[in-house]
């Protein structure tokens, strides 16, 4: 009897611990990309005319496709377009303008064309806010028939490179704050139930490593995620997966 007692008592034991690990699961990495669903930022990346129109579109309140706020201001973020060329590899990247010298990549939308005329492409979120091998890929790889496709690979085209910075941001643009989740995800459906894009850990690109870019990294999310692991707690691996209704 003493020995079934003493059995139970640790199991007892490691349910209590366990149950105290859970609670310290850091759920900012979650919270965080609800502010900026990959799956609608593809939607109107496909139906843009070029970058810059994108970056508009994006950053558009009445679109509200943007409802991040990084730094945690109460404002949400003004995200700026960059492309990098190499070859036949696009690399168009997300940064958010958090401060002055202050820029965090939210994420890359990566193309490239292959010998045979078709194309890759994804867009993958960046670790420090979707966690690791967080994919959003076309459900249909026909993308040559997009209208921003076939503007970035005319043979004089010129990479986008946004004149925005940190506090010099266009006139169309106008500060506002974030909603909450329960208003952005009946906000973006309109995006989202088009199916037209799906979520994925497998990276399909082949040639993109060509291009040599160092992602840009806030201080702000840098001290974050140091304090998260001082303190012991966990990040999740990357954002909950909503089912769409």
């Amino acid at each position: 009897m003493k020995v079934i007692i003493s059995i139970l008592m640790t199991i007892l034991c490691f349910s209590f611990i366990w149950a105290q690990e859970e609670v310290k699961i850091e759920a900012s990495s979650a919270e965080i990309s609800e502010g900026l669903d990959l799956e609608a930022a593809a939607e109107l990346f496909k139906d843009s005319e070029d970058l810059e129109a994108f970056e508009q579109s994006l950053n558009d309140p009445d679109i509200g496709i943007n409802n991040l706020d990084l730094d945690e201001n109460g404002e949400v973020d003004f995200i700026r377009v960059l492309e990098e060329v190499e070859d036949d590899a696009h690399l168009i990247i997300l940064q958010a303008a958090l401060a002055e010298e202050e820029y965090q990549d939210v994420a890359t939308i990566e193309i490239e064309q292959n010998d045979d005329d078709t194309y890759n492409m994804q867009i993958q979120g960046n670790e420090d806010i979707y966690g690791s091998d967080y994919y959003v890929t076309p459900v249909n790889v026909r993308i040559h028939t997009w209208p921003i496709i076939k503007r970035i690979y005319l043979p004089a085209y010129h990479p986008y490179r946004s004149p925005y910075l940190w506090g010099k941001y266009p006139t169309w643009w106008k500060r506002h704050r974030p909603v909450t989740v329960h208003v952005y995800r009946p906000r973006i459906k309109r995006y989202t139930a088009r199916a037209g894009f799906v979520f994925t850990q497998t990276n399909r690109m082949r040639h993109i490593h060509r291009i040599k870019y160092r992602a840009r990294r806030a201080t702000i999310i840098k001290h974050r995620r140091a304090h998260h692991q001082r303190s012991g707690r966990r990040t999740q691996s990357g954002p909950k997966r909503v089912k769409r209704k």
